[in-house]
C-alpha cells in the first residue's frame, strides 16, 4: 500500500455527517487496519474504529477487555490508511463512565494521538451529561443506544432491545437525551423496525442503524462480518463476500505448491549475476 496521501481531498467531519439527516443514507463500516481502511475509504462516509476489534481482531469473548491503548493503536492505523471518510474511535469500557472529567481526558488523548475526528460512547443512563461535557469542550461525540455491547455482562448476552413498551420508552428517552446533549449522530443497534423509525423521526441528529432496519438515516456493519470472515454472523448481517472461504482456498493451494516444490518457482527466485 502506498503511503502517499492526497492532501487536496477534504476529510468528512461531524457537520457533514449531521447535515445528512433525512437525505442520502450515510454509509458506514468498521475498520481496524490501514489496508482495510484504504480499501473501504472511497465507498464510505464514516469509518468506525469499533471496540468490536477486541472480538474481531483479538479473539476476545466480548468488548469489555478492550483497552484505551488498543483503540489508539488501531485508530492510528485507520487514519493512516484513509483520507476521505470521517474516522470515529470508540471509547472502550471504563474510559468514560466514572466522570465527565475522565471521559474528557481520555477523549482528548484519543483525538490527539490518532488524529480522528470524533469519539463514540454507549449512551447509558448517566452518559448524556458526559456527552454534553465533551461537546462543550470541542470533542465531537457519536452516541449509541439500544443493544449496548459494553453492557453485555449486565444483560447476560447480546440481546435485542426495546421489544416491550417499557423497553421502547427507555431507549427512546435515551436517544432523545443523547441528541439533546449534543451528539452529532446516534448509532441505533438491535431494536425493532418500528422503534428505529420512531427514534429517527424524534431526534435531530442522523441515526446509524445496525440491526435496526432501513428506516435509519444510515447503516453500519462490522466489516469482517459483511465480508464473510466468520462461520456465523448475526441475523441483521448480509454477507457480501466469502473471504474466509477464499483465504482457506488460497492457503490450501499455497500448501500444495510448497509440498510439491512448485513454489517458489523461477519467477519468484533470485539468481546470481553472470560475471
Amino acid at each position: 500500500m502506498s503511503s502517499h496521501r492526497d492532501e487536496t481531498v477534504r476529510r468528512l467531519a461531524a457537520p457533514d455527517i449531521a447535515a445528512r439527516k433525512g437525505g442520502v443514507p450515510i454509509v458506514c463500516l468498521t475498520a481496524y487496519t490501514a489496508p482495510v481502511a484504504a480499501a473501504l475509504d472511497d465507498a464510505c462516509d464514516l469509518l468506525l474504529v469499533g471496540d468490536s476489534l477486541g472480538m474481531v481482531v483479538h479473539g476476545m469473548p466480548n468488548t469489555v477487555g478492550v483497552t484505551l491503548e488498543m483503540m489508539i493503536l488501531h485508530g492510528q492505523a485507520v487514519m493512516r490508511g484513509s483520507r476521505k471518510a470521517m474516522v470515529v474511535v470508540d471509547m472502550p469500557f471504563g474510559s468514560y463512565e466514572a466522570s465527565p472529567e475522565l471521559a474528557y481526558a481520555n477523549a482528548v488523548r484519543i483525538m490527539k494521538e490518532t488524529g480522528a475526528q470524533a469519539v463514540k460512547v454507549e449512551s447509558g443512563p448517566t452518559v448524556p451529561a458526559t456527552i454534553e461535557y465533551l461537546t462543550q469542550r470541542g470533542v465531537p461525540v457519536m452516541g449509541h443506544v439500544g443493544l449496548r455491547p459494553q453492557a453485555v455482562l449486565v444483560d447476560g448476552g447480546f440481546k435485542a432491545k426495546g421489544r416491550d413498551e417499557a423497553g421502547r420508552a427507555l431507549i427512546l428517552e435515551e436517544a432523545r437525551r443523547t441528541a439533546d446533549a449534543g451528539a452529532f449522530a446516534v448509532v441505533v443497534e438491535g431494536v425493532a423496525e418500528s422503534l428505529a423509525r420512531e427514534i429517527t423521526a424524534a431526534i435531530a441528529p442522523p441515526t446509524i442503524g445496525i440491526g435496526a432496519s432501513a428506516g435509519c438515516d444510515g447503516q453500519i456493519l462490522v466489516t469482517d462480518d459483511m465480508l464473510g470472515l466468520f462461520d456465523w454472523t448475526p441475523k441483521f448481517v448480509r454477507r457480501y463476500a466469502d473471504l474466509k472461504g477464499e483465504i482457506e482456498r488460497a492457503a490450501q493451494t499455497y500448501a500444495s505448491d510448497v509440498k510439491a516444490r512448485t513454489f517458489p518457482g523461477e519467477a519468484e527466485t533470485y539468481y546470481a549475476k553472470k560475471s
